[in-house]
């Protein structure tokens, strides 16, 4: 039998496409208590019962990290692109550190009418797409899903510029950056990378043998069309009408001039005082809270930080921001690292560790002159669901300021 290991949105959608294939499966996770089993006949297992029911192949929930109890006693282990990409060519996947979701976004909107639809680590699982079986697939690609994969590869690989991030998963930036350009060396000569500058000469690069575009922020794409994007989202703006270009040999910047970014990216919103507040949720590691600084580098910014930083080193944050007019509110599992940072950089900081408690202190001092920015720098798990709950819940205690 096939064993699934962890079940959560990814395996979850996978487990039902097996069963439609008439494959049981064996699935083991965490949060399983005892064994039971289902009318299909599917086994739900506690993960340190791995070793008690023998399996033909394991697929790794993506999240699931290497040291993991059910990783180290795997014995043929593959990821589920592996399992379900072998026959579809026409393949983009998108990885990075920030711009992921906006930048495969921003590609289903103008490959839509061609066949194109998106899915991975955002939106549709890989499995629900595999039903669907776009003439295009757009997949958003994480850190972890390259970890695992060992065989398949795109036609187009878009990597966005990279930071530390996911440390604490990987073990360090290095085994991080391995990831990331793993796909490389498995691309044949027909096949496209997109790579940023500063990994340029990274052996995989080096070696690499396809059509190779090596960018910075000045040469990817002329557009006909002028486009609506500044900072970051001008970035994955131009990096996703190159890879539609080179998949159709046009310009396709009319359409995506109409393309409205989403909530929590820089978000700003006015409060009942016409005060400007920033939802930044998504800005879920230090490269991501520089960018959106950047837009309001000469302004008085109150700035909310923390939540789970994974282990990031911090130092390159605090090195940007000890140039601009900042007061940092700290929230979360790191607050008392962010204060013992902004101690050494000479940096107010208010110890708030809930986002209740920052914007209620913002608001004190907060005026239609300042800026008042949250973005965290960290993962949002270790107090919320997910960042758009996060970012949900910032603009709850703002409508609600009195």
């Amino acid at each position: 039998m096939i064993a699934l290991l962890g079940f959560g949105k990814t395996n979850k959608a996978l487990l039902e496409w097996l069963n439609c294939q008439n494959q049981k499966c064996l699935v083991f996770d965490d949060s399983f208590c005892e064994t039971h089993q289902d009318t299909f006949g599917n086994i739900f297992a506690p993960s340190l019962d791995f070793l008690q029911y023998p399996s033909t192949i394991q697929i790794p929930s993506p999240g699931i990290p290497p040291h993991h109890y059910l990783i180290k006693n795997s014995k043929n282990l593959i990821s589920e692109y592996d399992y379900l990409l072998t026959h579809h060519p026409l393949q983009i996947w998108i990885s990075g550190t920030n711009g992921k979701t906006t930048t495969t976004e921003m590609l289903e909107w103008i490959l839509s009418e061609r066949g194109g639809a998106s899915g991975g680590n955002i939106g549709t699982p890989l499995a629900h797409l595999k039903e669907k079986n776009p003439k295009i697939w757009i997949l958003e690609t994480s850190s972890f899903s390259l970890h695992y994969t060992q065989n398949v590869s795109p036609m187009i690989y878009l990597l966005l510029p990279l930071s530390e991030d996911h440390i604490s998963w990987h073990g360090s930036y290095e085994n991080y950056i391995n990831a990331k350009l793993s796909p490389l060396p498995r691309m044949d000569s027909n096949s496209y990378a997109l790579i940023p500058e500063e990994l340029s000469q990274t052996k995989e690069v080096q070696a690499f043998k396809g059509h190779l575009i090596i960018y910075n922020n000045q040469n990817i794409f002329t557009p006909k069309t002028s486009l609506p994007f500044k900072g970051p989202f001008l970035l994955d703006a131009l990096l996703a009408l190159k890879s539609a270009e080179i998949l159709t040999n046009q310009d396709l910047s009319d359409k995506l001039s109409s393309y409205q970014v989403g909530e929590h990216k820089v978000q700003e919103f006015y409060d009942a005082y016409n005060r400007i507040w920033v939802d930044d949720s998504k800005g879920t590691n230090t490269d991501a809270t520089i960018w959106a600084l950047r837009a309001y580098l000469n302004k008085q910014i109150y700035l909310i930080l923390g939540g789970d930083d994974k282990g990031a080193d911090l130092t390159p944050l605090f090195e940007e921001i000890k140039n601009y007019n900042i007061t940092i509110f700290a929230i979360g599992s790191n607050t008392k690292k962010l204060a013992q940072l902004s101690q050494k950089y000479n940096i107010p900081c208010y110890l708030c560790f809930e986002l209740q408690k920052a914007v209620e202190l913002i608001h004190q001092t907060h005026n239609l002159h300042s800026i008042a920015l949250l973005s965290p720098a960290a993962a949002s798990l270790d107090q919320f669901s997910s960042y758009k709950q996060r970012g949900e819940k910032f603009k709850e205690f703002i409508k609600n300021i009195k």
